[in-house]
């Protein structure tokens, strides 16, 4: 059952309490929390067994307490309210295994923070739900660069007619051998299937669901 915290710090925490790790994950740029994407990703990894932690973003907390819409804060704003978040779960869970994650925005927080807080936190890898390697109708203006030499296990899902970074286009970056891709059929940047390709949201959000647990459970069978 999904239970939040503090409002002084918007959390919502699902999957049973004895989980083998945890899983902590942040929102896109427009979308809270709560979206229907990301409680679809997180409920299902929490039934397969993980404890699964969403938070949002400090200028996200604010929309949601006035109602009004407001861009993302600035990245380092954004990856210090990441950071904040990973400390208070092992401050809380220290002996417990972490990885780190989110939808769009919040996966490319977390992927380019994950070799740091393998360091000093010891979390075990980062998983990108549709990431925004590049705005749409840009794909010169590429978010790569720290991609190219990442040292932590990453795996990115992404839809292959994603506007933020289609199959053909990804396929030819230059990535570290430590980020995986996984490509949802016909999906946009949530996975969205088109109705001609006979799929359908749900099926690709399972898939999704699927991959991941596939890639947490790998992990912990390498930890010594």
């Amino acid at each position: 059952m999904t239970q939040p915290s503090p409002p002084c710090a918007p959390r919502l925490i699902d999957g049973p309490a004895e989980a083998p790790a945890t899983v902590l994950l942040a929102h896109g740029a427009g979308a809270p929390m709560d979206s229907p994407f990301l409680a679809a990703i997180a409920t299902g990894l929490a039934q397969r067994g993980w404890r699964v932690l969403r938070f949002e973003f400090p200028y996200m907390a604010r929309m949601r307490e006035t109602g009004r819409r407001q861009g993302p804060d600035r990245m380092p704003a954004l990856q210090e309210a990441f950071r904040h978040q990973v400390r208070l779960e092992k401050t809380d869970q220290p002996e417990r295994p972490m990885f780190i994650g989110g939808k769009s925005l919040g996966g490319r927080v977390a992927s380019l923070l994950i070799d740091e807080l393998a360091a000093t936190h010891g979390v075990e890898g980062c998983l990108c739900l549709g990431y925004p390697f590049h705005p749409p109708g840009k794909p010169l203006n590429l978010r790569t660069e720290h991609l190219a030499a990442l040292r932590t296990p990453t795996l990115v899902l992404q839809g292959e007619r994603d506007s933020f970074g289609k199959r053909d286009d990804v396929e030819s970056y230059a990535l570290s051998p430590r980020v995986q891709l996984e490509w949802m059929p016909s999906g946009d940047h949530s996975f969205k299937p088109t109705k001609s390709s006979g799929r359908s949201e749900a099926e690709n959000w399972a898939m999704a669901v699927d991959l991941g647990d596939g890639f947490l459970r790998q992990r912990l069978e390498l930890l010594p």
